[in-house]
């Protein structure tokens, strides 16, 4: 019996080799500093070194980092020869681990050209959708006017929409005519850096669809919403005509407000740096990516973490964004508890997003969001990724998005 075998591309090797090395000298750095700790450090309670070794200590460490960087370089400028040389391949697991690792360490990612950084894209069909209108055409033949665009959320990929042997856009499309288009985003940037790359890619995709546009409707879990949310903002602030065709928007557990995980992190990364034979491993926490301190509190724009630091414990600085205007938006939200209205959905909610956040719901008014009574609904017994195959949340999005529905909610 014949196993079939995938062959991983040459440009990831290539990627992971140089994230190797990063992760390489990142831990070289570190080493230096907790040896500068011990030296300097004359009890417990003293301060952390605030300089590296010197010396010849100080040359063995460089000669360290220099030798990574010569191995490093080396290797990458052998595998370039191969890599225009033998074919690449694509797989699930492949795609699976990508999303992961961009979600994490994303920023860093684009940050040093490494080829594992994904490019936003729009798939359809298992295929990235090109920008001119004739290879639209010839990726969907059949192509409708009602649009539905998703977006996952955090480490994901669009094939996170595909659980459970269900997939909210196919089901769209059978069910209520829509054309299922897929964002495919690196979500270790900054969710304001994808929102309004998001917009632009909107604007062309609407610009070249290949029949008149009726309606557009945005989907987005966890991140994804928040994603969406930005790209409105900036669509609306470029003018973008896009905007004129979104009608809808459906946020699966978005965290409109935070989510506890990274609020937890921020603490124990201040608790930590005060520490001195600890605050050396700051270094370690602060490698999570800028879409994970997004999620703190839901950063949505530039002006939310330019010229601060993100790892620097503070309050929610914010700018409110309210939701789009001339757009019905409709949340889902979950709760792993058997009933709604328990001390579970406000701390933990679907496990990673609190009810309330996933709702919009916040203390300052100023920072609430306006969604009706009538487009809320709270999925129990179900955790945050049961949201992308659910057949009652199915069956919810159906009901908001079927023709009419904006005028009677």
């Amino acid at each position: 019996m014949a196993v079939k075998t995938t062959m991983i591309p040459v440009s990831d090797i290539r990627g992971y080799v140089q994230l190797s090395v990063d992760a390489a000298i990142g831990v070289t750095d570190l080493t230096q500093k907790v040896h500068q700790t011990v030296l300097d450090t004359p009890g417990p309670f003293g301060a952390a070194a605030r300089r590296l070794t010197g010396g010849i200590t100080r040359l063995i460490y460089r000669g360290v980092r220099g030798g990574l960087h010569l191995g490093g370089t080396g290797a990458d400028w052998l595998l370039s020869i191969l890599d225009d040389k033998v074919a690449s391949s694509s797989s699930p697991n492949r795609d699976i681990v990508l999303a992961a690792l961009n979600g994490i360490c994303g920023d860093h990612l684009a940050a040093t050209a490494n080829p594992l950084a994904i490019a936003m894209q729009l798939v359809s069909n298992g295929r990235c959708l090109p920008p001119e209108r004739a290879a639209i055409e010839a990726v969907i033949p059949s192509s409708r006017g009602r649009l539905a665009v998703l977006a996952h959320g955090l480490c994901m990929s669009e094939r996170a929409w595909n659980r459970a042997d269900r997939d909210h856009g196919a089901e769209l499309a059978r069910v209520l005519g829509y054309t299922p288009i897929y964002l495919r985003y690196n979500s270790g940037m900054h969710i304001s850096v994808n929102g309004r790359a998001f917009a632009e890619t909107l604007e062309t995709l609407t610009r070249q669809w290949p029949t008149q546009i009726e309606e557009l409707v945005i989907i987005g879990h966890s991140m994804g919403g928040l994603v969406a949310r930005s790209a409105c903002f900036y669509g609306e602030a470029a003018g973008h005509s896009w905007r004129r065709h979104l009608s809808k928007m459906v946020f699966l557990g978005t965290p409109h407000h935070g989510a506890p995980l990274e609020q937890l992190g921020a603490w124990v990364d201040h608790f930590i740096g005060r520490i001195p034979y600890a605050a050396a491993f700051g270094q370690i926490g602060e490698a999570r990516s800028a879409g994970v301190t997004d999620l703190r509190f839901g950063s949505l724009i530039d002006e939310d973490w330019r010229d601060r630091d993100r790892f620097e414990l503070s309050g929610d600085c914010r700018r409110p964004i309210p939701l789009p205007e001339g757009v019905a938006c409709f949340a889902i939200a979950a709760t792993q508890a058997a009933a709604v209205n328990t001390f579970h959905d406000r701390l933990i909610g679907d496990g990673l997003v609190p009810v309330a956040s996933a709702l919009g719901e916040h203390a300052e008014p100023a920072r609430r969001l306006d969604f009706d009574p009538n487009r809320q609904w709270i999925g129990t017994e179900m955790n945050h990724f049961d949201l992308l195959g659910g057949r009652e949340v199915f069956d919810q999005i159906a009901r908001w998005l079927q023709p009419g529905m904006r005028s009677r909610a």
